[in-house]
């Protein structure tokens, strides 16, 4: 009979080689007491959705920081925490933060719910990041499945279903392997291990503590999985952005609306982003427009997108038909969008 995954194989594997992360109650920690912070395990997955740990470290620390609770960024303005967010991308969840840290602070006296059921009825809180918080933070016998877990379930089970149509069928997989007993640990460790050992490419499958389990190491099939349905092409969107500066040196700049692409961000006058021709858009200030030779290009998830960037010096007695002026001492390039911060370091090559 061969053999099963044992979560306990996996937890002993876990409390050697569990990753230190600044959001992490390690499992040392976790013996000697001390407990995860709600605050800061919710926080660490709304970034970590469709990121790196690698990227989201330093934006961590500094959102921590700067507000420690979430009553702290509850009391945060609007602008504030979207320019420290200005980088780490998919800017709905910046806006979605607050809406839940408000949530939380104002109906609930500051408390997270500790149910899946409860967690996802706040702002930004779908299936997976309520069973992670539930998982980590609570210690509930809650099933996670992030990209990670998928790649492992996929490969110790040999499922050779495609993405995304294997999620259910990879979730009651993972299910039926989360224990009772430490649960928070285990979701984190089986995280860990495919972002350590059972990765994307060249898995390590001879130090696996799942390795004599695993059901596609014997077959030889680990390498192809998980398999995926192909991806349509990304269309191509352009657009227009216009860079003002006025002669004392303040930028002309406007904040986009709430909903929509980059929603609340600060940006550039500009377009609508077409596929196609351009569509023919006022100037934002009356001025002498140069192009810049060089278009600004960037990819979302959906899409690429090409930027012509104009750009002009204006007078001190222009007033914008668009947007309004961020006096230099005020304007920190940093809290563009990396759409626009690279348009902006095209003006100093230009």
């Amino acid at each position: 009979m061969r053999d099963q995954p044992k979560a306990a194989d996996l937890l002993e594997w876990y409390d050697r080689h569990a990753r230190k992360m600044p959001w992490r109650v390690g499992p040392a920690d976790r013996k000697a007491g001390i407990v995860p912070d709600p605050y800061r395990i919710w926080m660490s997955e709304i970034m970590l959705q469709q990121t790196t740990v690698a990227a989201v470290k330093e934006y961590f620390l500094r959102f921590t920081t700067r507000w420690p609770t979430v009553t702290d960024l509850a009391n945060a303005r609007d602008e504030d925490v979207m320019g420290e967010w200005a980088g780490l991308g998919y800017y709905a969840r910046a806006r979605n933060l607050l809406k839940c840290a408000r949530t939380v602070t104002q109906d609930m006296d500051g408390v997270f719910p500790d149910t899946e059921e409860g967690l996802r009825s706040l702002p930004g809180i779908g299936p997976y990041t309520a069973a992670a918080v539930a998982s980590i933070a609570f210690d509930r016998q809650a099933t996670v499945l992030d990209g990670n877990v998928e790649r492992v379930m996929a490969r110790i089970y040999d499922c050779h279903t495609p993405l995304p149509a294997a999620k259910p069928e990879l979730t009651d997989y993972a299910a039926g392997l989360t224990p009772s007993q430490r649960p928070g640990d285990y979701a984190q460790a089986v995280m860990d291990l495919g972002a350590t050992i059972c990765t994307p490419k060249n898995p390590a499958c001879g130090i696996c503590p799942w390795r004599s389990a695993c059901r596609a190491r014997v077959e030889g099939t680990a390498a192809e999985l998980p398999k995926k349905t192909p991806k349509k092409p990304k269309p191509i969107r352009f657009g227009t952005v216009y860079i003002a500066r006025r002669v004392d040196g303040a930028y002309l700049l406007e904040r986009r609306p709430e909903k929509g692409l980059l929603g609340g961000m600060l940006g550039w006058p500009g377009s609508d982003w077409t596929e196609g021709a351009v569509a023919e858009h006022p100037q934002p200030i009356r001025a002498e427009w140069k192009d810049l030779p060089t278009e600004a290009r960037h990819t979302f998830t959906h899409f690429h997108l090409r930027l012509t960037v104009k750009t002009s010096l204006v007078p001190m007695d222009r007033t914008p038909k668009q947007g309004e002026f961020v006096e230099l001492a005020e304007f920190r390039p940093s809290d563009l969008p990396t759409v626009f911060r690279k348009a902006f370091n095209l003006t100093k090559d230009g």
